[in-house]
């Protein structure tokens, strides 16, 4: 196993960038020459439309030991185990809040693929709306095992234990406090550096994940461009076998290959994996009164057909200093016509004083009520106002369009609190 600390990364968000394992292999001044140096298969991977604007377009050459369209030849079925694809039709919405206490560790030997699962799903695959949430535990590296997902680009946040993204176009260290996201349909695989590895995976059916627009925050504030690492090309020219699970329309399909699909020697253009340190992001907040909309938090987002609503946003809290004066500073009570999906990695969500631990989940569906806690809300209106930095936390939310549908796996946890509304339970009647 490699040390994250060795791996090489190019930077820049949606970059033009340009890579080869071996000098002199990528062609100069055109795309697919008739032959290729060392006799490479040019291939290109394109993640929008031929004719998308040219602003949104994502693409890449690739140049490679053997051409991919070997590599879904006799596809069978296999067992989806509890991996589940919107629409999840034994899946539904439910009208209240739900909380999960951390999800659980597992006893078994099992990989990031087969301790994948479900927690929810909304929109439809199909129509490359929505996306799902699930929950990976591992004990095992992936090795001889790949996997490659059609229905949607996937986004890793783990919260414990380091990882190694093996992909076609190079390798990603991914530890808590990072994110990776992996591009529709690229092959990869992920090994553990540490003995146990859990996290959240965000699986999104609709446009790629991009940088939001900031109006009037300019440029240089939230998550900037140059923080956001690519791999460099690296290849596995070994003839071991490998097993592929494909993900297609939801279903789960497998294929053994005589070798590694990871045989990229070299690649240019700009769809790739990537990473992101999750505590470079420069959050901007209050400075005189009030607590400005929970968008100002926006990471990454995915848009939909409508301006300005997102099919999928992601959002990070981090720990920040609070200074605004004569105001209540946690997240106000609120119902909202978007849907929300939280996670935690560490620390303390400043809205929710108990309960909300790392490795846990909560759900609060569009026009579903909800804000601070019992707790939080006393501390907060009772605090002295003075400058104060709040501690060391990491919380994140995948908030949609669409309803989030917990699957029956998830809600037959014992982990679900059936005693989440009582956290507001003592919020009564103060005026008068």
């Amino acid at each position: 196993m490699i040390p994250m600390a060795d791996f090489i990364y190019q930077t820049g968000f949606g970059n033009q960038f340009e890579t080869e394992a071996e000098p002199g292999v990528l062609p100069v001044g055109q795309n697919s020459p008739q032959k290729v140096k060392g006799g490479l298969y040019t291939e290109q991977i394109t993640g929008t439309a031929f004719t998308a604007p040219r602003n949104s377009m994502r693409r890449s050459w690739v140049y490679r030991m053997r051409p991919s369209v070997r590599h879904f030849s006799n596809l069978q079925p296999i067992d989806n185990g509890l991996i589940r694809t919107g629409p999840d039709h034994e899946g539904t919405p439910v009208p209240t809040q739900l909380r999960w206490d951390p999800f659980p560790a597992s006893s078994l030997n099992q990989n990031w693929l087969t301790g994948l699962s479900t927690v929810a799903t909304n929109g439809d695959s199909e129509m490359q709306a929505g996306g799902a949430v699930h929950h990976f535990v591992a004990t095992q590296s992936m090795e001889d095992l790949a996997f490659v997902d059609t229905d949607g680009e996937l986004m890793l946040v783990p919260y414990e234990g380091r990882l190694v993204v093996r992909t076609e176009l190079g390798q990603l260290g991914v530890a808590p406090g990072y994110l990776a996201v992996i591009p529709r349909g690229v092959k990869f695989a992920i090994d553990l550096v540490d003995s146990t590895a859990r996290g959240y995976v965000c699986e999104n059916y609709g446009a790629a994940f991009d940088l939001p627009e900031h109006g009037l925050l300019g440029p240089d504030a939230n998550a900037l461009p140059r923080d956001f690492e690519y791999p460099v090309a690296k290849y596995d020219d070994s003839e071991s076998a490998t097993r592929l699970v494909a993900k297609i329309s939801g279903r789960l399909y497998a294929t053994d290959l005589e070798h590694s699909p990871f045989d990229v020697v070299a690649w240019h253009g700009n769809l790739s994996p990537y990473r992101y340190e999750l505590r470079r992001f420069c959050a901007v907040g209050p400075v005189i009164f009030d607590h400005p909309d929970p968008s100002i938090w926006t990471l990454l987002s995915s848009a939909s057909d409508s301006p300005g609503t997102a099919n999928m946003d992601f959002i990070l809290f981090r720990e920040h200093w609070r200074v605004a004066e004569h105001t209540f500073r946690p997240p106000w009570f609120h119902s909202n016509v978007m849907s929300e999906l939280m996670g935690l990695i560490e620390g303390i969500y400043d809205a929710k004083a108990e309960g909300f631990l790392p490795g846990g989940i909560s759900i609060h569906n569009s026009f579903i009520p909800h804000g601070p806690d019992s707790a939080a809300y006393e501390a907060a209106t009772q605090a002295d106002l003075g400058p104060v930095k709040g501690p060391d936390a990491l919380a994140i939310m995948w908030e949609s369009r669409y309803r989030w549908s917990p699957t029956p796996w998830a809600m037959s946890l014992p982990e679900l609190q059936d005693d989440y509304a009582d956290r507001w339970a003592n919020l009564g009647r103060e005026y008068g």
